[in-house]
């Protein structure tokens, strides 16, 4: 063999010799990033996991400080709406027990009791008929609604409850 093949050879031999080396105190290094990687990410997974479960914690609070609101709005205005209803009942029952006394008043009673009558009459019509039946329960009971909060971060994750024209 040329002397000149062998030296190539010997050359060649020892690079590949050096290369190997290299390589050798490379894999070590990829298997401490990968390593490093996928602890990292695991990190990562764990800071988004309990970010999550703080918002998640903090809507379910707001629902449920909406949702008791709305029942104590539902428990408030179904009283509120019962003695409206009684009230307006009242009403009825003495716009009627008005209107059967008078009408009992000119169909049989005397000119006399008519006369003696008609001031107050006239005075309990008019205080009976100033009741705005319509105008009392219209104002009595405002509505609501809900908005829902835009996912921006607002003290109200979930939304606001907004009485309408109260």
């Amino acid at each position: 063999m040329p002397i000149d093949f062998l030296k190539h050879a010997k050359s060649d031999t020892d690079k590949i010799t050096e290369l190997l080396k290299k390589i050798d105190g490379i894999l070590p290094r990829f298997e401490k990033e990968q390593d490093d990687l996928v602890n990292r990410l695991a990190d990562i997974q764990g800071e988004i996991k309990a970010a999550a479960d703080t918002l998640i914690a903090a809507v379910e609070r707001d629902r449920g400080r909406l949702l008791s609101e709305v029942e104590s709005i539902r428990v408030k205005r179904v009283k509120q709406l019962e003695t409206v209803k009684q009230e307006v009942k009242q009403r009825v029952a003495a716009l009627e027990s008005l209107k059967r006394y008078s009408e009992t008043l000119l169909s049989s009673g005397t000119a006399c009791d008519v006369t003696r009558s008609a001031n107050s009459l006239h005075s309990r019509a008019e205080e009976l008929m100033m009741f705005d039946v319509i105008s009392h329960v219209d104002s009595s009971f405002p509505s609501f609604s809900f908005t829902p909060s835009p996912l921006h971060g607002d003290e109200n994750l979930v939304g606001t409850i907004t009485a309408e024209g109260s």
